[in-house]
């Protein structure tokens, strides 16, 4: 039997694709997420474990639909402090919430780095190094931009509800410029787990 919080996950992922079905429903919630600055609005969302998207896209068709009920939000960025809040949310309610990111004074650059340069379709899948979120494709892909990281041996998983999750493993030597190119395998579960 699914647990609750896949159920919930199924319902969100459902109604973010359905939207103008459940328009007029008055037993839903909306969760809307605000932050000012480019940290916050490219930061991976989860709600109750799952993975839903970065900050600037949940809005419109995309917009955060839930049942009624307490909510585990969670709101990630490379190098920056998760913020969390629980959310209580009543039937028909909209709620706003402001996410600010606080630098991890713990986090420090490597002096040796490495870069991976991505090209992911569809590039608003979220990007784990070593099971760490660090951000979504499209930061990592295009001109002057890529995932700079201590070299040696590296796990990455990409992953996006509705899609397989794709897995590698690489090893960087200091200052290697790499390469990483694929298109994910539309899955038949739109739901997504945090790699281990």
């Amino acid at each position: 039997m699914p647990s609750p919080i896949r159920i919930c996950a199924l319902v969100v992922v459902c109604l973010g694709l359905f939207e103008a079905t459940y328009a007029g429903n008055d037993v839903l919630g909306e969760l809307q997420l605000e932050g000012t600055t480019k940290v916050e609005k490219t930061s991976g969302v989860w709600i109750d474990g799952q993975y839903l998207g970065y900050l600037k896209e949940l809005k419109g068709s995309k917009k955060i639909l839930l049942l009624p009920g307490t909510h585990k939000l969670a709101v990630r960025q490379d190098g920056y402090i998760e913020f969390t809040r629980d959310v209580v949310l009543r039937p028909g309610e909209k709620q706003v919430v402001t996410v600010t990111m606080v630098k991890d004074t713990r986090y420090v650059m490597p002096a040796t780095t490495s870069q991976i340069k991505m090209s992911v379709n569809p590039d608003r899948a979220a990007v784990f190094l070593d099971g760490q979120f660090v951000g979504h494709a499209a930061e990592f892909g295009g001109i002057a931009k890529s995932l700079i990281v201590a070299p040696g041996h590296r796990k990455i998983s990409i992953s996006l509800p509705g899609y397989e999750t794709f897995n590698t493993e690489v090893d960087l030597a200091p200052n290697q410029k790499f390469v990483l190119k694929t298109d994910l395998v539309k899955s038949n579960s739109p739901q997504m787990e945090e790699p281990k």
